[in-house]
């Protein structure tokens, strides 16, 4: 989070007055470290498998755990919002430390907590989400486009006046995505999105060679053919691609580079389970990500 020092440069960007982009920060994170983001899952069964009761002392335990153990491998760290959620006022607090502690640790950290609604509803989660100063600003947030990509205006310029990112729902690998994103064939929904994504980065003409916009987009890792099949141009949104299902999911780093192509670059491969189930000791979590980490970068 910019205000608590994880990147912010103090070097005027395009991407918002005097600040360093998440775009940049993402870009220099994945350059350093490798194309790994960490999914941050407290399931119920996780908690369990760990030792670890359902409740708010095991969300907390559980949720920093992962993050001392990955934190110096991992480009960024995914918490699932809706894993906190269900335990109350008292959860969404474990998440407020957990982001706090990220940013403590110069990790960079996507809130997932796919949000999406129109006028003041979209600006008031923008503001719990990309607020400087809100106790669940995190340095990016992942949306839902549905209500049309323009609906989501609120969030996509407080992230740009406070240096923050985006990751807007594109592609994703549940059967019933179909239903609505390969609607409408060469012009389909999935296309809509991207292109929309394309023309927000295309708006800071600040972008250098090869560096990333703050409006990514997320693809699932299992997604297959359906790129080519919509004619989706990952590479020209010049934004990070989300790409969870890595691992438990079925997917490996070579399925990540055949389905992504020339967009591979972009890609921030995901894994949330095939991980975490090596907790609760750091060292074998640790472990499990520095395997994940080297699978992609040996592709």
């Amino acid at each position: 989070m910019p205000e608590s020092g994880t990147a912010d440069s103090g070097t005027p960007d395009s991407d918002g007055a005097g600040r360093e982009s998440f775009g940049s920060r993402l870009g220099r994170a994945m350059a350093d470290r490798g194309p790994l983001c960490v999914g941050i899952d407290p399931h119920p069964a996780l908690l369990q498998r760990w030792g670890l009761a359902d409740d708010v002392a095991g969300l907390e335990r559980f949720s920093l755990t992962v993050l001392e153990a990955v934190g110096s491998l991992a480009a960024a760290v995914k918490p699932q919002v809706a894993l906190y959620e269900r335990h109350g006022s008292a959860g969404m607090a474990v998440l407020e430390r957990t982001l706090a502690a990220a940013a403590e640790a110069s990790v960079l950290t996507i809130a997932d907590a796919k949000r999406g609604d129109i006028g003041s509803t979209m600006a008031a989660y923008a503001d719990a989400w990309l607020r400087d100063g809100s106790a669940l600003a995190a340095d990016s947030v992942t949306l839902s486009p549905y209500l049309g990509f323009e609906s989501l205006r609120p969030a996509l310029d407080l992230a740009v006046q406070s240096g923050r990112g985006v990751f807007v729902l594109a592609l994703t690998s549940n059967p019933e995505g179909a239903s609505v994103q390969h609607v409408g064939g060469a012009d389909s929904v999935a296309r809509r999105i991207v292109q929309a994504a394309a023309v927000e980065n295309r708006r800071y003409s600040g972008l250098g060679s090869g560096e990333l916009g703050s409006v990514g987009l997320v693809v699932g890792a299992t997604v297959g053919s359906a790129l080519t099949e919509l004619d989706l141009d990952l590479a020209a949104v010049r934004g990070p691609i989300l790409a969870p299902g890595l691992g438990a999911q079925g997917a490996t780093a070579a399925d990540l580079r055949r389905t992504f192509g020339d967009a591979y670059p972009q890609v921030l491969g995901t894994s949330s389970r095939d991980i975490l189930v090596a907790g609760p000791e750091i060292r074998a979590l640790h472990d499990a990500a520095r395997r994940t980490l080297e699978e992609l970068q040996a592709v």
